[in-house]
């Protein structure tokens, strides 16, 4: 990996479906219990007509996994009117060295070349939560929640 590596996303295949899935195992405890396995997730696209998934890389390593999801879908439990960040994660050892955030500023200009308007999200509360990370990107709180979980939105013209 070069020392400032591209980070893009790219379609899981069925060749590189095991690497992504086990970078879940890279995950300390406390995160394991605020972001879905990889496995579970690609397994729940697939049987979502609104789910758009892809691996992060950086260069050609997998670093990453981030799933979408395009309008309201009461089976999928997912309530908002626009686009949904399902899941989001980077393995443990790419952790703090930015290339979660430039992948979710690739996703914010993806998302404005689409047109949309805005991103939600939700994330769990406690030891590990992701919330401080979302905040710094520019999500706030709608005051919603899915379960226990509070909603967040970005709006994407700030973004």
């Amino acid at each position: 990996m070069s020392p400032t590596p591209d980070i893009h996303f790219k379609r899981i295949t069925a060749q590189t479906v095991g690497a992504i899935c086990q970078l879940s195992e890279t995950l300390t405890p406390a995160q394991r219990q605020m972001v879905g396995d990889n496995a579970r997730s690609i397994a729940q696209a697939h049987f979502s007509e609104q789910a758009w998934m892809r691996a992060i890389y950086a260069d050609d390593t997998p670093i990453g996994f981030i799933l979408l999801h395009f309008g309201s879908d009461y089976e999928d439990g997912i309530d908002c009117p626009g686009v949904f960040l399902w899941r989001f994660m980077i393995a443990g050892p790419y952790q703090g060295k930015g290339y979660g955030e430039k992948a979710m500023h690739r996703l914010f200009a993806h998302l404005r070349a689409l047109g949309i308007p805005e991103l939600y999200t939700s994330c769990g509360l406690g030891e590990a939560s992701p919330e401080g990370f979302y905040k710094r990107l520019g999500f706030v709180r709608t005051g919603d929640f899915y379960g226990d979980e509070p909603e967040l939105i970005l709006d994407l013209s700030n973004a």
